[in-house]
């Protein structure tokens, strides 16, 4: 890049946005626990999608730690500290990215192209394209000493790429940016076709409806699907693209990507995704929010729902943003 955008300034992060960081954070951790927590305690939510979402979620979780880490220390050198820091972030996030696109990936497969077989198939791709991958980048900055102190240029107190570095943009590509760009055109344009092939079937379904037993909670988990199927792009793109805009800004040499509006935005954007994934995938089920309300509290209307829970089959769980919920291929789905 030109010397213009070489900036040796630094972008000031204000203790009010180090507290609204850190609470994102906070949201984030929680979230991810409580998704990987409901999996171990309850088998029969092991379906090969909430699987998904639990990697996901391991993801996401090491991405909340390192940046509460990160935005709490507010680093200003390339100590060891910043260093670990901003190489444990780079992994967990660009695995979070890989993990996103693995869940619609393996939804597509399953749904639009109705073949469970293949989809269970690709899990070990996954694995290793979601974890090997992003350690091999991260391996790879690490020893070329590409990892350390980004001054709050891309960042909001956390380190990542070295902010002097001349071929800085290149890994700031690679260690993240190229992956979010892809997961932006991929996301939309699988859930689209997921979402398209659902309401064609229903649509060659609907000659039978009137002739069908009541089916309202069967019409409800599909509708509660279909907003799913719609939100988890629109979310992902919602909470990532401030990150987008100031890596842009940064290009440009625009001293608007200093702003704190923005520079909040940015933190919040890249630290709540766990939270996002809780909210849909637990609280947004029914299933699980029941047995969540039984659990953790004493209401004998919740009591008594739980002593008839609905049981998530395979063909009705399933995750996303990641990350969306499985159904047959005549579209049913869970939730």
């Amino acid at each position: 890049m030109a010397n213009a955008t070489q900036t040796q300034t630094q972008t000031e992060v204000y203790l009010f946005e180090q507290v609204i960081v850190l609470f994102s954070c906070a949201l984030s951790f929680l979230g991810s626990s409580l998704i990987i927590l409901t999996y171990i305690i309850w088998s029969d939510l092991r379906t090969t999608p909430r699987k998904l979402l639990v990697y996901l979620s391991v993801s996401d979780w090491l991405s909340a730690v390192s940046y509460a880490f990160g935005v709490w220390s507010v680093f200003r050198t390339n100590s060891a500290e910043c260093v670990a820091q901003g190489a444990i972030s780079t992994f967990a996030n660009t695995s979070s990215f890989f993990w996103t696109v693995a869940i619609a990936v393996y939804l597509y497969v399953f749904i639009v192209r109705a073949n469970q077989r293949v989809a269970d198939s690709l899990v070990l791709v996954f694995h290793l394209v979601s974890w090997g991958i992003p350690l091999a980048i991260t391996i790879a900055a690490v020893s070329l000493d590409k990892i350390g102190y980004d001054a709050s240029e891309v960042s909001v107190g956390w380190c990542w790429v070295r902010i002097n570095g001349k071929d800085r943009v290149l890994w700031m590509l690679l260690t993240g940016k190229i992956w979010e760009f892809l997961a932006y055109l991929t996301l939309p344009f699988l859930y689209i076709l997921i979402k398209r092939h659902i309401h064609i079937a229903h649509a060659a379904l609907s000659e039978y409806r009137p002739i069908l037993a009541n089916r309202p909670p069967a019409h409800s988990f599909s509708s509660m699907a279909d907003v799913k199927l719609t939100l988890i792009p629109i979310i992902f793109i919602l909470l990532r693209i401030w990150s987008t805009v100031r890596f842009i800004l940064l290009l440009a040499n625009s001293n608007v990507r200093q702003n704190p509006a923005l520079v909040t935005l940015h933190g919040i954007g890249n630290t709540l995704q766990g939270a996002a994934n809780c909210v849909m995938f637990v609280l947004f089920t029914q299933p699980i929010r029941t047995r969540l309300c039984a659990a953790l509290t004493s209401c004998s209307q919740c009591r008594r729902e739980a002593q008839h829970p609905h049981r998530l089959l395979p063909e009705q769980d399933a995750p996303a943003q990641g990350r969306e919920e499985d159904s047959t291929e005549r579209g049913r789905a869970d939730r």
